[in-house]
C-alpha cells in the first residue's frame, strides 16, 4: 500500500497567470537535407520512427533490417511545423520556447532566424522568444546534422585515438552506437516535448528540500525556491494558508521556507516498510495576485553509504534509516533503441516487474539516457532505490573546456531535476571507464605515447574527479550528496575488487569459469555480473520467418549482439545440460541455464551477508528483441531467470551450500525482525519416497544470514543422488518458505516422464500435481497470460497453486523431460 499526505493544498491555484502550451501536437514535418519532400512527422520522436511511419524504411527490428539502414546515422534532417499565436497570447511579457530533449547537434530557427544552438542530447534548451514571435502563424523549423559525422570531425582534431571511437564527442546515449546487446541505430529528432512558457511578473524555476533533521520525534525541513521575477518589492510564497513573505529584487533569487514535520513518516525501501511521500503544494503571490504555483513531493529518510576498513578490507553498504540494507536488485538500460515509443505505461510495468521479483534498487547504467521522470516517479511510489550513474560508459572522453562547460550544464540540468527524488541513492560519474583504462590494454591497443596517456588520464580526471564531484556539491545538500566516481572502482582481475568498492565480475561468461566460482567470487557489492538467456519462442517470431527459427540463420544470428554469445551459452549448456536438437527446446533450456547460472551467484551473495551487502545483476531489460542477459525481455515477458530472481530475492531464503563433506543450510532474513519457527529437512526421491526427515525448531536472527543446520554428506550416503534431492521448508506463523536442492547436475539426474494434472480453480487460479518430480515446469498459453510462477519444480504430491494475469484455455505444459528425447 503506497501512502501520500497532501500537505496544505491550496484553493486558488487555478488562477495562476502563469501558463504552458504544447507544441507536440503540430502540424510538424520532416524532411532529408538537400531533397524536397517533406513528410508528416510525429513529435516527440526520431528519424528511424518517422521514416518507418512513412514507409520510407522497413521495421530496422525485423529480420537483418538494422544493417540496410545504417545510412541513415549519417544524413542531415530537417523539421518543421507552425503555430498561431493569438493577439492575447502575445501580451503575455515572456514567452519561452522550451525543448526538453534535442538529439543532438541543432540549429532551431523561429520565423527565419536563428535563436538556438543545441549540441546535448540531455539537456534542457529553453529561451526567450516573445521578441521572435508574431501575432498569427509562426514558422519553426529545426536542422539536425549528422552526430556520426560531428564526432569524426572533432576526432579528426586530436593527434591520438580515444578508446569509444566518435561517439565520445557527442553528449548522446552511447548504446545507440551499438553495444554487446543493442543493435546501432545513431538516431536524431526531437526525441522529448516541445513547449511555449507564458510568464508574466515572476514565476518558480525550481523547488528542492533539504533535510536538516530527522529523527522519530521530528523532521526539520528548508525548502530552497529559484524565483524570477520582473519587479522589485515584495512577494509571498504561501505553504497552505501560511504566507511567507520576502522582498525580491528584479531577476533571479534564491529564498529559503523552513518546515517543521512532527512525527514524521519515513520513506522505506521495498520489503522494509511503506514508501510514504508527502506533496506540498506551493503557491507564488504578489499584491493578492497569484502568479505561479509548484507541487513537490518529498519522502523523508537517510540514506548513507558506509566505507569502513576491516580484516578483509573496506565495507561498501548503504544505511536506510540507520539500517543496513542488502540491496537486490539488476542494471536497468533504455527501454527501446527509439526512446520516445516508450510510454508512461512500459515504465510502470516495468517497476511491477522488479517490485513482483522483491527487488528494493535499479541501476540506471551509464550508456544509456537519464530517464523520464515518471520512471523515477514509480521508484518513489514502489520503493525501488535508484544507483544513477551519469552517462558515460566503457570509454575515455576530451577534457577540453566546451566538452567540460557542456558537461557541466547537462549535470546542473539532470541533478536539478531528479534530486528531489527519495529513490534517488548515489550519483555515479560512469561505467567502467576506470577500469577499461586501467585493466583492458588500451594504451597498448592505441599506441599512446607517455604524454598521450598522461593527458587523456588527466582529461579523466577533470570529468569524474573535479567537474562532477565541485557541480553535485554547489546543487545538493550533503545529506543528498553521495558520489561514486566509476563502477566498478576496480576490474573483476584483482583480487582488491573482492575487498573494497562495488565489483563488476565476469569471469562468468567473459572468463568463461563455472558458475561455481561465484560461490567463491564475492565481492562487498555486486553491481554487475551475468549470463545470457535466449527470449521466448513468441519473442523470435516478432522478427523472424518461421524459416528462420534456427541457431543458424542470419537472422537470428544477428540478434545476438555479443561476438561469441551462442558459442558461449553452448559451451555451458553441455557443462550442466543435455544439449536440445529443436529450436524451442533449446531456448527453454537457455532460458533454465541462466536462470541456474543467476542462482547461484544472486545465493552466494546473499549468504555472505554482512560481507557483501548488493547483487545488481546484468541485466533487467533490453532495448530490442535479442539473445541477451536480461531477466525481461523487450516485449516485457519474464524469462525463467526473473522467476528465479522473484524466488531467490525473497526477504526469507533458504539456500544451500555444499562443502567437503557436508551441505549447510543457511537462511537469510532481510526482515528488520526475529522471526521463530520449524526448519524441515527431508530427503525425497524423485517419486516422493521419504529417505530422511529432520525437523528442528529455530530462531531466525533479523537482518542477518546465518547457517542454521549442517547436513553431514554420510547421513544420506545411501540415497541416489542422481534421483533424490533434499526438500527445505521453513515455517512459521508470518513466513513460509522453500527450496528444493539437487546433488547433481540436471544433465545427470534420473528424470522419468511425470504426469501432470491441471485443476481449474476459477478463471484465473488453477492448481498443479504431479505423480513425480516434474523438473522446470513451464506454463503458457496462447493468450500469452503472465503466471504468478513459473518454470518450477513440482514435487511428487505436492499441490502448486498458480494464478494468471487473464483468463486462459489450453495452457500447454513443458518439463525438462520433454527436451531430452
Amino acid at each position: 500500500m503506497h501512502k501520500f499526505l497532501f500537505i496544505l493544498l491550496f484553493p486558488m491555484i487555478l488562477l495562476s497567470q502563469n501558463f504552458e502550451r504544447s507544441l507536440n501536437q503540430e502540424n510538424w514535418k520532416f524532411k532529408q537535407e538537400n531533397k524536397e519532400n517533406w513528410l508528416p512527422a510525429t513529435v516527440p520522436g526520431t528519424i528511424h520512427t518517422d521514416l518507418l511511419a512513412n514507409h520510407i524504411i522497413e521495421n530496422p527490428f525485423y529480420g537483418t533490417n538494422e544493417k540496410d539502414l545504417q545510412w541513415i546515422e549519417n544524413e542531415n534532417w530537417n523539421y518543421k511545423t507552425s503555430f498561431v499565436i493569438s493577439k492575447s497570447e502575445l501580451k503575455n511579457k515572456n514567452i519561452d520556447l522550451q525543448f526538453e530533449g534535442l538529439d543532438t547537434y541543432a540549429t532551431v530557427f523561429l520565423n527565419g532566424k536563428p535563436v538556438l544552438e543545441a549540441n546535448n542530447m540531455f539537456r534542457t534548451w529553453k529561451i526567450p522568444v516573445k521578441n521572435y514571435l508574431v501575432a498569427g502563424e509562426n514558422h519553426l523549423e529545426i536542422k539536425f546534422k549528422s552526430a556520426v559525422q560531428e564526432g569524426k570531425n572533432q576526432a579528426k582534431k586530436l593527434n591520438y585515438t580515444l578508446p569509444g571511437d566518435e561517439k565520445v564527442f557527442t553528449r548522446k546515449a552511447q548504446y545507440q552506437y551499438g553495444w554487446d546487446w543493442g543493435p546501432r541505430f545513431v538516431t536524431a529528432g526531437i526525441w522529448k516535448n516541445v513547449k511555449l512558457h507564458f510568464w508574466n511578473d515572476a514565476k518558480i524555476e525550481n523547488v528542492k528540500f533539504d533535510q536538516k533533521e530527522l529523527n522519530n520525534e521530528v523532521a526539520n525541513i528548508d525548502f530552497t525556491f529559484t524565483l524570477n521575477v520582473q519587479e522589485k518589492g515584495k512577494y509571498q510564497i504561501y505553504l497552505g494558508a501560511k504566507p511567507f513573505e520576502f522582498q525580491l529584487k528584479k531577476g533571479t533569487n534564491t529564498v529559503k521556507i523552513p518546515l517543521e514535520i512532527k512525527n514524521p513518516i519515513l520513506w522505506w525501501c521495498n520489503g522494509l516498510g511503506v514508501p510514504h511521500q508527502y506533496i506540498f503544494q506551493f503557491v507564488l503571490k504578489s499584491n493578492n495576485k497569484v502568479l505561479d504555483n509548484k507541487t513537490l513531493k518529498i519522502g523523508l529518510r537517510t540514506i548513507e553509504l558506509i566505507q569502513e576498513k576491516d580484516k578483509v578490507g573496506t565495507s561498501f553498504y548503504f544505511k536506510l534509516n540507520g539500517i543496513p540494507v542488502f540491496m537486490k536488485g539488476a542494471n536497468y538500460i533504455p527501454d527501446d533503441s527509439f526512446m520516445p515509443r516508450v510510454s508512461d505505461s512500459i515504465y510502470k510495468a516495468r517497476i511491477k516487474d522488479a517490485v513482483d521479483a522483491n527487488m528494493n534498487m535499479f541501476r540506471v547504467w551509464g550508456g544509456g539516457i537519464y530517464l523520464d521522470d515518471v520512471f523515477y516517479d514509480e521508484c518513489d511510489k514502489n520503493g525501488i532505490l535508484v544507483w544513477q550513474d551519469f552517462m558515460f560508459a566503457c570509454a575515455m572522453y576530451p577534457g577540453d573546456k566546451a566538452f567540460l562547460d557542456n558537461v557541466k550544464q547537462e549535470v546542473i540540468d539532470n541533478v536539478n531535476r531528479l534530486q528531489n527524488h527519495p529513490s534517488l541513492a548515489i550519483w555515479c560519474g560512469n561505467n567502467e571507464n576506470d577500469e577499461g583504462w586501467h585493466n583492458w590494454g588500451w594504451q597498448k591497443q592505441y599506441n599512446y605515447s607517455k604524454a598521450d596517456s598522461t593527458k587523456i588520464w588527466n582529461d579523466y580526471e577533470k570529468v569524474f574527479h573535479q567537474l562532477i564531484p565541485k557541480t553535485l556539491d554547489s546543487l545538493l545538500p550533503k545529506n543528498k550528496n553521495i558520489y561514486w566516481p566509476s563502477s566498478p572502482s576496480i576490474g573483476w582481475g584483482r583480487k582488491e575488487s573482492l575487498t573494497q568498492g562495488d565489483s563488476h565480475y565476469w569471469g562468468v561468461w567473459w572468463g568463461k569459469e563455472p558458475f561455481e566460482i561465484y560461490e567463491k567470487k564475492v565481492g562487498r557489492f555486486m553491481s554487475e555480473y551475468g549470463f545470457q538467456g535466449m527470449p521466448n519462442l513468441e519473442t523470435f517470431k516478432n522478427f523472424a520467418k518461421k524459416e528462420d527459427l534456427s541457431l543458424n540463420s542470419e537472422t537470428v544470428r544477428s540478434h545476438q549482439k555479443h561476438p561469441t554469445g551462442y558459442e558461449t551459452i553452448d559451451e555451458y549448456m553441455k557443462r550442466d545440460f543435455i544439449i536440445p536438437k529443436d529450436f524451442e527446446d533449446y531456448i527453454y533450456v537457455s532460458q533454465l541455464l541462466q536462470a541456474d547460472g543467476m542462482k547461484t551467484a544472486i545465493e552466494a551473495h546473499r549468504r555472505a551477508k554482512p560481507y557483501c551487502m548488493g547483487t545488481l545483476y546484468w541485466q533487467f531489460n533490453d532495448c530490442w528483441p535479442v539473445t541477451s542477459w536480461s531477466s525481461v525481455d523487450y516485449f516485457g515477458n519474464w524469462k525463467a531467470f526473473h522467476y528465479q530472481v522473484k524466488r531467490s530475492y525473497e526477504n526469507v531464503l533458504i539456500s544451500v551450500q555444499e562443502e567437503k563433506d557436508f551441505y549447510k543450510i543457511f537462511i537469510v532474513n532481510d526482515d528488520l525482525k526475529v522471526i521463530s519457527g520449524n526448519l524441515k529437512i527431508q530427503n525425497i526421491d524423485f517419486k516422493g519416497k521419504l529417505l530422511l526427515e529432520k525437523t528442528l525448531k529455530i530462531e531466525v536472527e533479523s537482518n542477518s544470514s546465518k547457517s542454521y543446520f549442517t547436513l553431514p554428506k554420510n547421513d544420506i550416503s545411501q540415497a541416489d543422488l542422481k534421483n533424490s534431492l533434499l526438500n527445505i521448508e521453513f515455517n512459521s506463523d508470518e513466513k513460509s518458505t522453500s527450496t528444493s536442492f539437487y546433488f547433481a547436475k540436471p544433465k545427470d539426474l534420473a528424470l522419468e516422464k511425470p504426469t501432470i494434472t491441471i485443476k481449474k480453480l476459477d478463471d484465473l487460479t488453477i492448481e498443479i500435481t504431479s505423480d513425480k518430480l516434474a523438473k522446470n515446469v513451464y506454463l503458457s498459453t496462447v493468450e500469452n497470460a503472465h503466471f504468478s510462477d513459473n518454470y518450477f519444480d513440482v514435487l511428487p504430491n505436492q499441490v502448486y497453486r498458480i494464478t494468471l494475469s487473464k483468463p486462459s484455455e489450453n495452457i500447454k505444459v513443458k518439463t525438462l523431460f520433454d527436451t531430452l528425447n
